[in-house]
Order: C-alpha cells, then sequence, then structure tokens
C-alpha cells in the first residue's frame, strides 16, 4: 500500500537522477498520469501492484481497499512530486537551467445531453480528471466538488504541504487520446469508489450506451478535443507552458500503410496548432509511439508505432510504416504538411522517399 511517508525515498531517488543526468537532461517529469494510475492500480486492480476491493475489482484483487487507497495514492504523488520540485529548485536549477513537471492523463468530456444534470456532471469529470492533481498544484486545495462527495476519505493537506505543493511545476504535460460524451448518473447507497463518487456515466458517441466500469475503449478519432483540453487548462487554471505528451492511435492491425495514423496524427497536431493560434502555450507535441512496444493494458496486440517491429522473430527488426516516413517529412518540412491534401501528401511522399 502507498503510504505518505514513501515520497521521502523518491525524492532521494530523484536526488541521484538530478545529479548523475542533470548535465544532458533538462525537462524532469516526476510523475506520469496519476490521475488514471492511481484508480487503475489502487481502484481496479488492473496494474501493479493489483489492489482493491469487491464489487470494484476488474481483477480478483487479493488486498486492497478501493473506496479511501487511490485518494491516499494520488495524495502521495503530489507530496512526492512537490518534494523532488523544491530539491531540484533549490539545489540544481540555477546550474542546470532545467524545468520539473508532472503529467496527467486527459480526454475531453461532451455533454451528453443539454440537461443541467448532464451540464453539471460533465463539469464533474473535469474536476475529478483534472482538477484532483492540478487544483493542489495552482491552488493548494482539491477541488470543492471532490471534497464534497468523497468526504472523510479523501485526504487533508496541512498548511505546510499545501504551500509545498501549490506552484510546485514549471510545466504540465498531458497524455491525450480521445473524447468521450458525459451523463449524469444518481448517486448508488454503499460503498463508493473513485467511479461512484464522480457519479458519471460515459459514452463514446451519443448512439452509444453508457460505458460498463470505467470509460470505453473503443472511441471514434474527435481531434477538436485536444484543442479544447489545452484551451480549458489555459482558462481553467492559468498553465502557461504545456506539453502534449503522448497522442497517437493504436490498431491491430500490422500494415505498413497505416494511412488511418497518419490522417489521426495530422488532424491533432493540426488541432494543437489552432489551440496555439488562440493563445495557449503549447511548448511541444511527441507522438506515442515510435515503435510497437508493450503497451499497459492491451499488452503487444496493440500497433502504436511508427515503426513496425516483428515480435515473431527473436531479432525484433523494425521496418517504417507510412507513418513514419509521414512524421519524417512534416518534421523536414518545419510542419508545413498539416493541412495538405492527401493527393497532394502522396506526391510529396513519392517525390523525398
Amino acid at each position: 500500500m502507498v503510504k505518505p511517508q514513501n515520497y521521502v525515498n523518491f525524492t532521494a531517488y530523484a536526488d541521484v537522477c538530478f545529479r548523475e543526468f542533470g548535465g544532458r537532461v533538462t525537462y524532469w517529469t516526476t510523475v506520469n498520469e496519476p490521475n488514471i494510475g492511481a484508480v487503475a492500480a489502487y481502484g481496479s486492480g488492473q496494474l501493479p501492484p493489483g489492489r482493491c476491493s469487491d464489487p470494484f475489482g476488474i481483477t480478483k484483487c487479493t488486498a486492497g481497499n478501493s473506496s479511501t487507497e487511490p485518494y491516499i495514492a494520488v495524495h502521495t504523488y503530489l507530496l512526492a512530486h512537490a518534494s523532488v520540485a523544491r530539491l531540484y529548485r533549490e539545489k540544481y536549477q540555477a546550474v542546470q537551467k532545467g524545468l520539473v513537471g508532472i503529467n496527467i492523463y486527459s480526454f475531453w468530456s461532451y455533454p451528453f445531453t443539454d440537461s443541467t444534470a448532464d451540464l453539471e456532471a460533465t463539469q464533474r469529470c473535469k474536476d475529478f480528471m483534472f482538477g484532483w492533481i492540478l487544483e493542489p498544484l495552482v491552488f493548494g486545495d482539491y477541488p470543492e466538488m471532490m471534497k464534497k462527495n468523497v468526504g472523510s476519505r479523501l485526504p487533508s493537506f496541512t498548511k505546510v504541504q499545501s504551500e509545498l505543493i501549490k506552484g510546485s511545476f514549471d510545466f504540465i504535460g498531458i497524455n491525450h487520446y480521445y473524447s468521450l460524451y458525459v451523463s449524469d448518473r444518481q448517486t448508488e447507497p454503499g460503498i463508493r469508489d473513485y467511479n461512484r463518487d464522480m457519479s458519471i456515466y460515459y459514452r463514446a458517441s451519443r448512439t452509444e450506451p453508457p460505458a460498463g466500469q470505467g470509460a470505453p475503449t473503443n472511441v471514434p478519432s474527435d481531434p477538436k478535443g485536444l484543442q479544447l483540453v489545452l484551451e480549458y487548462l489555459k482558462e481553467a487554471y492559468g498553465i502557461t507552458q504545456l506539453y502534449v505528451h503522448e497522442n497517437g492511435v493504436g490498431s491491430a492491425n500490422d500494415s505498413l500503410d497505416d494511412t488511418y495514423r497518419v490522417d489521426y496524427l495530422r488532424s491533432y497536431m493540426g488541432s494543437t496548432l489552432d489551440a496555439i493560434r488562440n493563445g495557449v502555450n503549447v511548448r511541444g507535441y511527441f507522438a506515442w509511439a515510435l515503435m510497437d512496444l508493450f503497451e499497459l493494458l492491451a499488452g503487444y496486440e496493440s500497433k502504436y508505432g511508427l515503426y513496425r517491429v516483428d515480435f515473431d522473430d527473436e531479432r525484433r527488426p523494425r521496418q517504417a510504416r507510412l507513418s513514419a516516413r509521414w512524421y519524417s517529412a512534416f518534421l523536414k518540412k518545419n510542419g508545413s504538411s498539416i493541412r495538405v491534401s492527401r493527393a497532394q501528401e502522396d506526391l510529396r511522399l513519392t517525390t523525398v522517399f
């Protein structure tokens, strides 16, 4: 079980990293997806250490408490992050000139209907998804909606901890893949977990039925959603430096002709550009992933790579997909290919390669 005092060990580990690699690394992300990792590891049991409690576990867990442990885990993540950020600022930043941030999992949430209940549910989703991490970092405490719905199961910050956490970042990174529709879910009596505290239903589209526990996995592409997330984070929390740390699309299709991925990346990079034009300071974009690899929830079945990896060959040979060639040309052309037509793109790829 994650315990608040464990962040001291994490700070000692970070100290070694800063000392040994700070001359070459100037951008440090302390924790990846604390807002989703805590729920998957301590609520549903999908990720290590696989803790959960009935009836909330997707897997059969032997220990855990889904009602309390995700909140304790995030509390610890935030304290660990803030402790590391203070260490870097006091001991290394003046010499190494680097920056420290944290990464959050994101999706854009549309109201399923225009009803007051669904509009409130959509904002509640944003509070639980973004505010859980960002409000302590920006304002020093958890969202009021979370404190109301979670009650005493949500840990409290001392005054010293609140001051330590507030402002303890130079940038925020997001991992973003899709958008969802959100509708209100009546509060259920009895034992509650993160999802029941949030009291919402997810849908992949307006024509789909509500998903089961957690969010649906098969959702259509919605590049506009990335733009809306970036603009929301700037407007709601005043974030002045943002990075898209992960964005991409996976498929069981092993083909080298991944035109669907080219279309996806081009459209999502275009929406990032639209956010920049609307005043959001997006400092970088990273496609997920360079090559096929082990995905946390899908193993080797879902291919995200710009490069195909043959896992049946022990040498793991790699082949460039169309998306790798397109991305290379995009970088060489300084981004001028985001808006080009498919016919223009095919002609240019033939010329370049």
